[in-house]
């Protein structure tokens, strides 16, 4: 389970994108901790904090207890604004939450023993991955870090339902049904390979193709033009 991590934070009084702006400029990310039927509360993060939390992966799924103005509350990031073009943090929504919540958040899925499952390390079978997390619906201190896959003894046309899969905590959301992988012949993605690969080589020979007779109509009519001026 991940354990509950410290974040030191700032209370702000103004809201509004004025405000936003500022707060930016001071190097700290703006962000509002709502929910447990408590009032929203407008908070600030330290840029360089928020950033390296948030690339370093499981951000969604971590609980924080949020020191703000000597307050500390406990809360889930629930969502957060990156910027297009820098993919500098810009915003982040929290949920707080309180004893005897769930939240439903979507946990990744890691697989295991790879090279026990005869299907892909003997018969060079494909895992092919349906999904990449499953939700889940636990308790903020329980949340897990990841739910394991193992694929020991796993055969060619294999497919892994949810019902196969140790939850470590919480409910799955979905259906036991739901598909999480599946182990296909080596053949089935190749030839889905050759395949992109030979639209896309046709699509780029007839846009090259277009292009060429383009250019030489511009340059017929160009020549045709130069000719009229010369009679």
């Amino acid at each position: 389970m991940s354990a509950v991590k410290t974040l030191e934070a700032v209370a702000r009084d103004r809201v509004g994108k004025g405000a936003a702006r500022a707060v930016r400029r001071q190097g700290q990310v703006p962000a509002v901790i709502y929910g447990g039927g408590q009032p929203p509360q407008s908070i600030a993060v330290d840029l360089v904090r928020a950033r390296t939390l948030i690339y370093a992966g499981g951000f969604k799924t971590t609980l924080f207890e949020i020191n703000a103005g000597g307050k500390k509350i406990r809360a889930i990031p629930r969502d957060f604004q990156l910027d297009p073009v820098s993919g500098v943090p810009l915003h982040v929504d929290f949920l707080r939450v309180v004893s005897g919540q769930t939240v439903t958040v979507e946990v990744p899925v890691h697989f295991i023993n790879e090279d026990e499952a005869p299907g892909i390390k003997k018969l060079g079978g494909t895992l092919n991955i349906v999904a990449h997390t499953l939700a889940l619906d636990v308790a903020p201190d329980q949340i897990p870090d990841a739910i394991e896959v193992d694929l020991t003894g796993r055969q060619i046309g294999d497919v892994i339902h949810v019902s196969d899969v140790k939850i470590p905590a919480g409910t799955y959301t979905g259906e036991q049904t739901d598909p999480v992988a599946n182990i296909v012949p080596p053949t089935v993605l190749g030839a889905e390979v050759e395949a992109e690969e030979a639209a896309i080589a046709e699509a780029q020979s007839a846009e090259a193709a277009e292009e060429k007779a383009e250019a030489e109509a511009e340059a017929e009519a160009e020549d045709e033009k130069k000719d009229g001026e010369e009679a």
